[in-house]
């Protein structure tokens, strides 16, 4: 079985980008361990895990103090 690894760079990129934050800023609002190369991985499109993915939404809700669903930062499910 095939998985695609690299899915392109995903809607957290743009929103990042929008709002002037760096990866820097999520792993700081983060009260998990997420590290600036999951948040660099999760906008450039490459496949998390669920959990790296859970942690990235978290961080970014947290950041941005708002409710957003996965399906707003990511065009795929892991």
């Amino acid at each position: 079985m095939s998985t695609e690894r690299d899915l392109g760079e995903q809607p957290l990129a743009r929103l990042m980008h929008e709002r002037g934050l760096r990866s820097a800023d999520l792993v700081a609002a983060s009260n998990e361990q997420l590290t600036h190369k999951m948040v660099t991985r999760a906008a450039k499109g490459r496949r998390l895990t669920a959990n790296t993915m859970g942690k990235v939404l978290r961080a970014w809700n947290l950041a941005t103090e708002g409710d957003a669903a996965a399906s707003e930062l990511f065009d795929y499910v892991p």
